[in-house]
């Protein structure tokens, strides 16, 4: 994709490489765009860094899990914008132009996976792959009106893509619906953990608090009328950690695991990391291995009790983001409350490693604004039945 076909600055102005797909199989006709931490034969992988891309090779073979949708008859149409070094939530990479979100333009498309969504959400590609470490699928799925999962951690292979966190990275991708969604997962999923039936919907009090406002609760409140329709009336249910531990003990996670990952790269030399960014990496510099040694043994717990109270029927409803996409002109302030309060909702999932599911349901603000369905691990077809379900019933 050059540069002047793309008004969403939604694809990296790269020389094109042909890379070669099957002319036929359940992909064919249908164009794929790649976020810029997973290799494609031809192309060096930046990461979102100027540095990080000068010192890059041309990849010789493409990522395995992308190498599959190309065997499929994908397409490809380009590598598309990513947060620098997939470490922010906003698409708003300091160093190439902000994506645009073709839905509310005026607002912020997400991130890291900011170039994907704003293709797909943007006509421009078909499918596009991204990754979710801290709701990088998730947030700007909800921002500009996609679907997007959070895959079971480990389930579909990160072989050839950059790791932000290990325990933490997952593949993902978007798509405008759930019939070229479902063919995707069919691909790359395999088969869902054995006695997956989910249906038993539940919801935790505090996560529906963590709306931002009136309007944002009100359509809500619609969008779990929606789905009770189909999957039936959400059950309430306690969990004793609280957002804010939980929250923390994310955090503290993902900031030791990126700077073991990227801290003798960053240290080595200047890679002028963009604000935010650079705050995040100096945080998990900084980090003391009693406290990484406490929030990992209360990841367990929480991981435990996430699995007990689910079980292999349960699942849980949830808003996926606190409202629509924050405003573009937000400011600094402005932008790091929303992304804490955001980090609260989708961290669960990213502790637990179950998967996560947001469908484009909802509207406020004239934004996007989604809803989540959260399952125990290995139901993410199971998800991907029941999202299909609750978006035939909003149809009707």
């Amino acid at each position: 994709m050059t540069a002047s076909r793309d008004p969403l600055n939604a694809f990296l102005d790269l020389p094109q490489v042909p890379v070669a797909n099957a002319q036929s199989g359940p992909l064919s006709g249908l164009s794929l765009a790649v976020k810029d931490i997973f290799d494609v034969a031809g192309y060096r992988t930046g990461c979102g860094n100027p540095k990080k891309y000068s010192e890059a090779t041309a990849a010789a073979k493409s990522a395995p899990s992308i190498q599959k949708l190309f065997d499929a008859g994908a397409r490809f149409v380009g590598k598309t914008q990513t947060d620098e070094l997939a470490y922010s939530l906003m698409g708003q990479n300091a160093h190439f132009p902000f994506p645009i979100n073709p839905i509310a333009p005026d607002r912020v498309t997400g991130g890291s996976s900011s170039g994907s969504a704003a293709a797909v959400a943007g006509g421009l590609a078909d499918i596009a792959i991204g990754s979710d470490t801290g709701g990088s699928i998730r947030a700007p799925a909800s921002f500009c009106g996609l679907i997007g999962l959070r895959t079971s951690h480990g389930r579909i292979s990160l072989d050839g893509a950059m790791k932000l966190a290990s325990s933490l990275d997952t593949f993902g991708w978007f798509a405008r619906d759930m019939d070229i969604y479902e063919t995707v997962g069919n691909l790359l999923l395999g088969n869902d953990a054995e006695g997956i039936r989910l249906q038993r919907p539940l919801f935790m009090g505090w996560q529906d608090a963590l709306i931002t406002g009136q309007e944002e609760a009100a359509e809500y409140k619609r969008l779990k009328t929606i789905a009770a329709r189909s999957v039936g009336e959400p059950q309430p249910v306690q969990f004793s950690a609280t957002a804010e531990q939980l929250y923390w003990c994310f955090r503290h996670i993902q900031a030791d695991e990126a700077w073991t990952e990227h801290g003798a790269w960053i240290s080595s030399g200047n890679p002028e990391l963009g604000p935010g960014v650079k705050e995040r990496f100096d945080f998990g510099r900084t980090q003391d291995p009693e406290d990484v040694k406490r929030e990992r043994a209360r990841r367990l717990t929480v991981k435990q009790e996430l699995a007990d109270l689910l079980g292999d029927d349960g699942f849980l409803v949830l808003p996926t983001v606190p409202g629509a996409a924050p405003l573009k002109d937000a400011g600094h302030d402005a932008l790091l409350d929303y992304r804490e309060r955001a980090l609260k909702l989708l961290c669960l999932s990213g502790l637990s490693g179950f998967p996560q599911l947001t469908l484009p349901l909802g509207t406020v603000h004239g934004a996007p604004f989604g809803l989540s369905l959260l399952g125990p691990a290995g139901s993410d077809k199971a998800l991907l039945k029941l999202g299909r379900k609750i978006l035939d019933a909003a149809k009707g």
